[in-house]
């Protein structure tokens, strides 16, 4: 267990912020005084608004000393986000980013989507030019590029056709 400061040992009592906060004296086995440091006072004082100093001094007593650090460290993250967000705490946070993940994830399944759509465009460009990818006429170059490209004509329009299956997504994205 690391000791907050060498003053406590030596007489000159410095007060974690947990003392401090609750206007006590900072005993030598003070539980709350190597995770709330004097210098890092608003880190104890959102988690003794959200848990009270009582509850958090029973919780930390219960844990062997090698989870306390772990313990402490969810408690002022779970304090700080009820502190931002008193009604939905840490799960409006969670909630927030599994939307931006559905949002990114859907916006990947078009991007793909449309690669898919590009690829059936340009191989039914070249079929009905009658050229493969590798011969030689098939250069490359802007001009023969522009060329196709203002004479190809798919042979089925693939605007509003996509395969699921080839996206890779397993299931459609708007199932539930």
């Amino acid at each position: 267990m690391k000791e907050n400061g060498c003053s406590r040992k030596q007489g000159a009592a410095s007060p974690c912020a947990a003392c401090k906060l609750l206007r006590r004296r900072c005993a030598q086995d003070c539980v709350f005084a190597p995770y709330f440091p004097a210098d890092e006072p608003q880190k104890f004082a959102n988690v003794h608004k959200v848990f009270g100093a009582s509850n958090v001094n029973k919780m930390l007593q219960e844990l062997p000393e090698h989870q306390r650090g772990d313990a402490v460290s969810s408690m002022v993250y779970e304090a700080n986000a009820r502190v931002r967000d008193p009604v939905y705490g840490c799960v409006g946070a969670i909630s927030s980013l599994q939307q931006q993940i559905d949002v990114l994830q859907t916006q990947l399944a078009l991007a793909q989507a449309e690669v898919v759509h590009l690829r059936v465009r340009h191989t039914a460009s070249i079929s009905n030019h009658g050229l493969s990818p590798a011969s030689p006429s098939n250069s490359g170059s802007p001009s023969s590029k522009f060329a196709m490209g203002s004479q190809a004509r798919p042979i089925f329009d693939m605007d509003m056709m996509m395969d699921h299956s080839s996206l890779g997504l397993g299931e459609s994205m708007w199932s539930c």
